[in-house]
């Protein structure tokens, strides 16, 4: 599906761009992997990483093993399993904005298994005034804007590196489908005729090409992030 594919590449595009350079083969986590689509993603352009996926849902889970043939842990991001350390990556796609999930305690997390110099890659939502019912179909409780998520991770100790809104192309689009429409039920997330499809992705993949050259969108409907783990608790 166009979405997820764009998802997908420009999550991959920074953490190319920026993960750590190290002698040993690094380690990541897909810190909420859903049914493991982006964990196979990574595994697959990421050869020499050792890739492990966590979801809190138990049912995810075995679905993302048999989808990624990579290991799968059941846990919470408020309380990763895993020692201090143990990632010189962690990626997050759209869970920080979940119903359950404690920003703070989840952040702090991040840094602790994070290696000294390790990142963290994060695509959250877009804007507080954007929630509709396909955020109550995603358990979504908070959207975002670039700002706030380079301070919520600065608070956390992190250092931000990249911060920028995708999807611009279409955001009008998503909200007069969102806002302006009558209110539906469920996701609109979901897979397009043919046609659709194919113009979505031509898009995406045209932002795709803007954010390779450096320049960043002055908004859309989500919200790209990197930052790197330096210093004390206090960045």
């Amino acid at each position: 599906m166009w979405w997820f594919a764009a998802l997908h590449a420009n999550v991959v595009m920074l953490y190319r761009r920026f993960a750590p350079a190290t002698s040993r083969p690094g380690r990541v986590l897909d810190a909420g992997c859903g049914t493991g689509g982006f964990l196979r993603r990574i595994a697959e352009t990421t050869p020499g990483a050792a890739t492990i996926g966590l979801d809190a849902d138990e049912t995810a889970c075995r679905w993302a093993a048999e989808k990624s043939r990579r290991p799968i842990c059941a846990g919470s991001i408020n309380a990763l399993p895993f020692g201090d350390e143990a990632f010189t990556a962690i990626v997050s796609v759209d869970v920080l904005c979940h119903a359950g999930v404690d920003e703070t305690a989840a952040l702090g997390e991040f840094r602790r298994c994070l290696a000294a110099g390790g990142i963290l890659v994060l695509n959250l939502p877009a804007y507080r005034w954007l929630m509709s019912h396909h955020d109550t179909a995603v358990y979504n409780v908070r959207r975002y804007t670039r700002g706030e998520v380079a301070a919520l991770l600065r608070r956390a100790g992190f250092r931000p590196i990249f911060s920028g809104y995708w999807n611009m192309i279409l955001f009008p689009l998503m909200v007069a489908t969102r806002k302006l429409l009558p209110a539906g039920s469920g996701s609109d997330v979901k897979v397009q005729p043919a046609w659709v499809e194919t113009l979505c992705r031509i898009a995406t993949n045209a932002e795709r090409g803007v954010m390779r050259a450096g320049l960043r969108f002055p908004f859309g409907g989500s919200v790209l992030a990197v930052a790197r783990k330096t210093g004390d608790a206090h960045g």
